[in-house]
């Protein structure tokens, strides 16, 4: 586990998820120590990190959103190597061994639509260390309580929650029920 990414995102528990440049350049004014990165192409991927960097922030890269990139091992090395990005966000658990080989900090996200879902969550938290990433993020992030509770004591691994998370009560929500953080593109809950 790359615990330092995890202590650095569980200090400062509101991530910025960013679709745009007009978000990218609205998240940089705010005080939030790590954004998501959900959009752009291999041409454009670079910069966008270099932004985030410049402005003191941890740049995590949805490689799964990249056009151009795709679901193999090189898309780990193009990241680790054409850019400056701390990490990679992806939904392909078989991405994350050799993401964490190569040195960067890893985030599966999980869709939790029905029970197949948790299981997946569940069967994940039983691989070995080195199949496991540094962190989960789960959608929708607005989900009740209880369901939070459920998948942070499933999980061996800090759960972060994004999606849909608008108001100060989704995230106070999301981090009393367990979740070590919440993501969002809503730069009003970046400003809080």
């Amino acid at each position: 586990m790359n615990r330092e990414f995890v202590e650095k995102i569980e200090a400062a528990p509101v991530v910025a998820a960013v679709k745009d440049d007009e978000g990218l350049a609205r998240c940089l004014k705010s005080d939030v120590d790590a954004v998501f990165i959900l959009y752009g192409d291999v041409c454009s991927i670079s910069g966008i990190v270099d932004r985030i960097k410049d402005a003191g922030k941890i740049a995590m890269v949805h490689i799964d959103l990249i056009t151009g990139l795709s679901s193999k091992d090189a898309s780990a090395d193009f990241i680790k190597m054409y850019t400056r990005a701390d990490g990679i966000i992806t939904t392909k658990p078989n991405l994350i061994p050799h993401a964490k080989e190569i040195g960067l900090a890893t985030v599966l996200r999980y869709f939790v639509l029905d029970s197949m879902s948790l299981d997946s969550i569940e069967k994940q938290s039983r691989q070995r260390w080195s199949s496991q990433p540094d962190m989960i993020e789960i959608l929708p992030g607005i989900m009740v309580p209880k369901m939070i509770r459920k998948i942070c004591g499933k999980s061996r691994i800090p759960v972060i929650c994004g999606g849909l998370i608008q108001e100060k009560e989704d995230v106070m929500n999301a981090l009393t029920s367990g979740a070590a953080a919440i993501s969002t593109t809503s730069s009003d809950v970046w400003f809080m």
